[in-house]
Order: structure tokens, then sequence, then C-alpha cells
């Protein structure tokens, strides 16, 4: 029998609901925690400013998709959604945090923030200018441009260090690999839909057998504490930076165009032009918090479009449930330092899989697309090829003034950038979205 797909609200228990929306957080929590410790490992944030970050994350994570869930006026899409950081900003905040500092960072992603607010209506009308062959390069370049990252992570982190890359260290990684591939194969309903979160424990415990785990962090942590405006610092305004964080929303809107379809599709309810600007302002709104609190710009997770489905509860009563014990935990730095003694290769294991997976997702919308047409082949090859190449030879570029070395060291903005311009080049602001598709399907 088909789940029942708008079961009403106040027919589901309270008790109900409450376990629903934990299923929610388990199945987005390890994609949430994930972007801090890549963030604060690479900025070599001491054991409690990556405590505080984790926390502070995850509170922000709750208030952000009480924003999207609670549909007023001004915002708020009004779907069953959960919101995550958003992954894509990884190496950008990384290029940023690391070459201009940690106030530069934040003052991007508020600048950033509010930004997607302000065009927020204008964007709602301009979806044209993202066909299938512009979105599927887009996001395979953001899966692809990621997995030297988590190669890095896999080695235990550090390049540089003798011991990258001991049998260890390997063991640990793949073993994390291994466990999520065996919990998608034979894993069943809910299992299935945690199979990351559930590779990254086996991993972890795994590592912690072999003497790879300390437990101080969370010793160290307090019990209870308050997110901080401005903790790590006042945030500094610099051009490259915004423009850089600017194309990562703008990146973070076209995903979140199709998720928000996802769930319409999925709840059977229709969503107007309103309906988006209203989820881009939410998003926007997130974002500044973000910067303020000094977290990360948030985005709507798809991870939880399938736990809607398996579940066949598609109201929004489970989903703020999640919302709120994502808040509580966010106030508990206890919880937040456990996930910060995960081991780098654990991570490193489950980002092979977790990026590689986001690629696969655009490789699959570019299925949509007529690759008969040269111009579609060429938009595609040259925007993931120039993507791909300044991230793994970002030198390419080092004789650049500092801003343009910014942007254009960036393999997302960069894979943006020639995605668009080519496609506008080849088939208009307003090309006939018919020819896009393969004529076979």
């Amino acid at each position: 029998m088909e789940p029942n797909s708008n079961v009403p609200a106040q027919s589901i228990s309270n008790p109900k609901a409450a376990l629903l929306g934990l299923q929610h957080l388990l199945a987005m929590y390890s994609g949430d925690v994930l972007v801090p410790l890549l963030i604060g490992g690479y900025l070599h944030f001491t054991a409690a400013q990556m405590t505080y970050l984790v926390s502070v994350d995850i509170f922000m994570c709750g208030i952000a998709t009480l924003l999207q869930l609670k549909r007023t006026a001004l915002t708020g899409i009004g779907l069953p959604v959960v919101l995550g950081c958003a992954v894509q900003a990884v190496q950008p905040l990384q290029n940023i945090g690391g070459t201009l500092g940690v106030g530069a960072m934040y003052g991007a992603i508020i600048c950033a923030g509010i930004f997607v607010f302000l065009i927020s209506g204008l964007f709602s009308k301009i979806k044209d200018l993202f066909p299938p062959v512009v979105t599927g390069s887009l996001i395979t370049i953001i899966g692809f441009t990621l997995i030297p990252v988590a190669f890095q992570n896999l080695g235990s982190g550090n390049v540089s260090s003798k011991s990258f890359g001991d049998p260890k260290s390997l063991i640990v990684g793949f073993t994390t690999v291994i466990i999520i591939v065996a919990v998608n194969i034979w894993g069943k309903g809910f299992m299935h839909s945690i199979a990351i979160l559930i590779g990254i424990l086996g991993g972890t415990f795994l590592a912690g057998a072999m003497g790879m785990v300390s437990l101080s962090p969370v010793s160290q942590a307090s019990w209870f504490h308050l997110p901080q405006p401005f903790y790590f610092g006042t945030p500094t305004f610099h051009g490259s930076a915004i423009i850089t964080m600017i194309m990562v929303s703008l990146t973070t809107m076209i995903e979140s165009t199709g998720v928000f379809f996802a769930l319409s599709d999925l709840t059977g309810k229709k969503i107007e032009q309103d309906d988006l600007k209203r989820g881009y302002r939410a998003e926007g709104i997130a974002a500044i918090l973000g910067g303020i609190f000094n977290t990360f710009p948030y985005s709507t997770f798809s991870e939880n479009v399938g736990v809607l489905q398996l579940s066949g509860v598609k109201t929004r009563k489970p989903i703020y449930y999640s919302a709120f014990f994502l808040i509580l935990l966010g106030l508990l730095p206890k919880a937040g330092a456990l996930a910060t003694v995960i081991p780098d290769p654990v991570l490193g294991g489950a980002m092979i899989v977790m990026f590689g997976i986001v690629g696969a997702q655009g490789i699959k919308i570019l299925q949509q697309v007529d690759f008969s047409k040269n111009k579609n082949i060429l938009i595609t090859s040259l925007s993931i090829g120039m993507g791909l190449g300044v991230t793994i030879y970002p030198q390419i570029f080092q004789f650049l003034p500092t801003a343009a070395r910014m942007l254009f060291t960036n393999g997302i903005v960069v894979a943006s950038i020639v995605a668009v311009v080519l496609n506008l080049c080849f088939n208009g602001l307003h090309g006939d979205s018919n020819s896009e598709v393969q004529k076979s399907k």
C-alpha cells in the first residue's frame, strides 16, 4: 500500500511526531556536523573553539529550519523542509578564512545573506537562466571539487606530514566506506536512510579501538551555553570574499529550488512564485544570522526528502520537533564535543561517499540534456573541466591580483560563471527548455 501523502498534522500524536522528528535529525546530522568540522579543522581551531562551532551550528540549523517552516507574509516556504550547512560553501570558506582571516569569512556570509534576501523576488522570476545543462553541471562540480578534500582527510589530514596515508588511517577510512556501502545494500527502511551516520559511528568505534580517538574534548566541554554574537571576532568585509560567497549562494539557491519542487511533487502542494520568494528570503535571513553568530550559510537539505518518502508522513509537525531538538542539542556543548572526536580518516571515508553522491546527482540531472547538440556538450565539458582544473592546480592564477585570484581559484565559482555565460551565449536568456530534453525521453 502506498503511504498517504497528505496525512493531516493533527492526526499524528505528539510522541509519534517526536520520533519522526528525531529520524529527520539523524538523517541530516552527519551532514550538519561535517561542515563545521572541515572548516574548523582547516583553520586549526582549538578543541574549545571546535566544540563551540559545532554546537552553535547545530543550534542555528534549528533556527534556520523554523524560519523556513513557518510561513509568513515575508518568509517561509511552508513545506516540510530541514535546513543545514551548505556543503558547497566548504572550500570557498576555507580559502577565505585561510587567506583573509576568520572575520572576512563571516563578513562575506553576512553580505551574501543580505544579497539573497534582496534578490529573492528577482531570482524567483529567472528560472529559465538555469536549465538542466547548467544546474547539472554545477551540482556535478560541487561534488567532484570536494573529492580531493575527502582524500586529504582519508590520509589523516596533513598532506605534508610523514605519517600521511599510514595504514591505520587507510584501514579506518576504507572501513567507514565499506560500512556505508553495506548498509546501503542490505539496510532496510530507516537504517538505509542513515547509512552515512552508521558508517561514521562504526569507523569511529574502530578508530577508538586502535587508539585514534580522544574523549578529552567531551570531558572539558561545559554542559550548557548560549550562542554569542561574533564569538570569533568582528566581521571584516573584502570584495573578493563577498563576491565568492555570493556566487556560492546563487548555487545554493539553485539547489534549494530543486528541493522545493521535489517536495511540492511529494506533498501534492503546488508552489507559486511568491512561495519561492519567501523560501529564498528565509535562507537569506538564516545566512545573515549564521554570519552574526559565526556559523555558516544554510540551505534546504535534499537528504530529508527521502525520509519523508519512507515515513509516508509529509506534514510539518515532525519537522517542528526536529528543529526544536536541534536547538536543544546546540545548547549542550558536550553533545557538540562528541562530534569533534571523529578522526579525520573516518570523515574522509564518509566524504568520499557523500560528495560522490552529490556529483552523481548532477550527472543524473544531465541525463535530461540533449547531448546530440554540440553546444550542450561544450557547456558541460568546459564548465566541469574548468572547475576541476582550478581546484587541482590553483597555482595557475598565482600572478593575478588577490581579489581576482580569490574568485578564479574556486572551482565552484569558475564552473558557475562558465556554465551560465555559455548557456546565455548558446541558448539565450529564454532558451527553449524543450530543446534541452533528450528526444528519446
